[in-house]
This record gives C-alpha cells, sequence and structure tokens, in this order.
C-alpha cells in the first residue's frame, strides 16, 4: 500500500511561477500579465530575470485580462495572474467577451484560489469560478493537485491554441503516488490516484490529497477499497472516465473546495444520472451559505473536506447500499 510522499512540498502557485520562469527563459513571446500580484504569486524572481517579459496593470482586473488578450491576439504566450475570486468575477466580462468570444489564447490564472485566504472571508474566497466558467464556451478549466499536475498543466496549456483557466492554492502540497499504470497528466483526462471497487472518491486541485488519505484510511481501518480519482480538468470533462465508473457501478462521492452548486460534484452528477447511473451519489464541498471564518483547514473540517468527513459519508454511504 503506497503512502503519500511525507515531504510537505510546495505551493501549486510557486510550481506555476518556476514553470512559468523555465518557458520564458526559452521564449522571448511569454509574457506574464499581472494585477499588483507579482509577490502573492511568486512572480518576483520572474520580474527580476525578465523584465521585458512582464507587464504591472495595477488592481484593475478587467485591464489585466484586456490587455492579455490584446497581447493573445497579436501572437504572444500570455499569463493573466490575479488572485481568482477578484479574476473571476471583477473581469467576467472580459473572460467571456475578450478572450472566450473572441477566441484569444489566454491562460488566465487564478492564484490563492478556493479558501486558501482563510481568515480574510467570503469575499476573497473563490467559490464560484467553476461555476461560472463552466457557463462560457471556449474555456478549458484545470485545478492541479500536486507539482506533478501544476507544471504539467503549464506545459500543457501553452501548446492550445485556446482560452485556459489554471486554478492553484497556497498550501504546501505533497507529491501523490503514482501506484497506476499509464498515470500520466493529459489535460481533459482524469488521473487515477488509486484502484479499488467499493467506493469512487472523484476530487479535484487541493482536496485530492484529501481523498487519497481518506482512501488510505478507509483501507487500513475498514478493508474498504477505494477509487481515488483526480479530475483535474473540470472542463471538458472526463465523460469516457465517467462511464468506466459507471460500469464499476460503486457510489460516488465527489470533493472540491468550491461551492457544491455549479462545480465538480454538479458536472459528475448531470452526466452520470442522464446516462443512468442509478447508485448512491454525493457532494462534499461548500454548503450554499456565507462561509465560517477560519484557516482553509478549519474551514474545511468545519464543510467535511477532511479525513474524517469524507470517511464518514462512505461508511454512511456503504452501511445504506
Amino acid at each position: 500500500m503506497a503512502t503519500i510522499d511525507v515531504n510537505p512540498g510546495k505551493p501549486n502557485q510557486e510550481v506555476f511561477a518556476e514553470t512559468v520562469e523555465s518557458l520564458a527563459s526559452a521564449d522571448r513571446n511569454v509574457i506574464v500579465v499581472t494585477s499588483d500580484s507579482r509577490g502573492s504569486g511568486k512572480l518576483v524572481k520572474f520580474g527580476n530575470q525578465y523584465p521585458d517579459q512582464i507587464v504591472e496593470v495595477g488592481i484593475a482586473e478587467q485591464n489585466l485580462v484586456g490587455v492579455a488578450a490584446g497581447l493573445a491576439s497579436a501572437g504572444k504566450i500570455v499569463f493573466a495572474v490575479s488572485p481568482a475570486c477578484f479574476l473571476t468575477a471583477r473581469a467576467l466580462e472580459q473572460i467571456k467577451n475578450d478572450v472566450a468570444y473572441s477566441d484569444n489564447p489566454v491562460k488566465l490564472v487564478g492564484i490563492s484560489a478556493g479558501v486558501s485566504y482563510g481568515a480574510l472571508g467570503t469575499t476573497h474566497h473563490s467559490l464560484h469560478d467553476f461555476a461560472v466558467l463552466r457557463a462560457i464556451h471556449n474555456m478549458t478549466i484545470v485545478a492541479p493537485a500536486d507539482a506533478y499536475e501544476t507544471e504539467q498543466a503549464v506545459r500543457q496549456s501553452v501548446q492550445m491554441n485556446s482560452p485556459v483557466y489554471l486554478r492553484f492554492g497556497k498550501k504546501n502540497m505533497a507529491l501523490l503516488p503514482n501506484e497506476i499504470n499509464q498515470n500520466e497528466f493529459t489535460i481533459g483526462k482524469g488521473r487515477l490516484i488509486k484502484a479499488g471497487q467499493d467506493v469512487c472518491l472523484i476530487a479535484t486541485g487541493e482536496t485530492v490529497q484529501i481523498a487519497y488519505e481518506a482512501a488510505e484510511k478507509l483501507e487500513h481501518d475498514h478493508g474498504i477499497r477505494s477509487n481515488v480519482i483526480s479530475m483535474h480538468t473540470i472542463k471538458p470533462l472526463d465523460y469516457s472516465l465517467l462511464d468506466e465508473l459507471m460500469k464499476q457501478g460503486c457510489p460516488i462521492i465527489t470533493i472540491e473546495e468550491h461551492m457544491i452548486h455549479g462545480g465538480l460534484g454538479e458536472a459528475c452528477a448531470s452526466y452520470l444520472i442522464q446516462n443512468g447511473f442509478h447508485n448512491k451519489f454525493k457532494i462534499i464541498g461548500i454548503c450554499d451559505e456565507y462561509t465560517v471564518t477560519g484557516s482553509q483547514s478549519e474551514i474545511f473540517t468545519h464543510y467535511g473536506i477532511s479525513v474524517s468527513g469524507i470517511t464518514d459519508l462512505a461508511l454512511k454511504i456503504l452501511i445504506k447500499s
């Protein structure tokens, strides 16, 4: 039984910054546009090394997206970096029209996503971004789980001639185990982290690590073997993988750092139910209420985005099945 790397690793947004530095060193067309966020985006080093490849627009997210769209239309490889809560709310019209509708291949980068800002509260949480961007045509949405997925997502995104939203958090992330053969990362294809047949845990972003730890506990304490899926791409969703999971017939639980409305869970449920899935299905996420105040881990615990929350729900479902 594999265990997760005990090394806490780096925040995904730091891995993002290092990957973009590598890309910029090889290609002067790589441009970063920020909205007073080079510090929080770990881009200070990038700015010092490549001063001609970074544009600072200040706290002006709509301008950020507009400038990024213009640069992309001129053939530049553009990363528009801003806190996810502001990028996908203040600049939503520009994302819809200047980027998606105009088909400019901007890489929109939402940093400090989900409830990463912790006690700063609801104004700084991005619990809506999956929902609003899923409703916009021509938008790929990716939330990597660890350093490996993050680097691969960034590198693969620059090969795509279409808009992409990359979502990163602030927490140090351990490297997920590579138990399964052919476990490579591909945008648009879910990644099987752990194989089982009793229950399926589908998670995205920083919640994948928690899902994996819950699966390990279920196996160790109760002999329950779980599928653990890193559904890093929210859109387009990996329907072929969902078809395979449907054939297995076991209960499914989705876990996300997002409102329970409009995110990973509802995307999976919509496809599964319309295609004949009849087993138990549950969504773990942030409830439709003013979010409780606390650190990211405290908020997670309150809403059941935790090892105990996932294991308790899995046991409850399996007892009733």
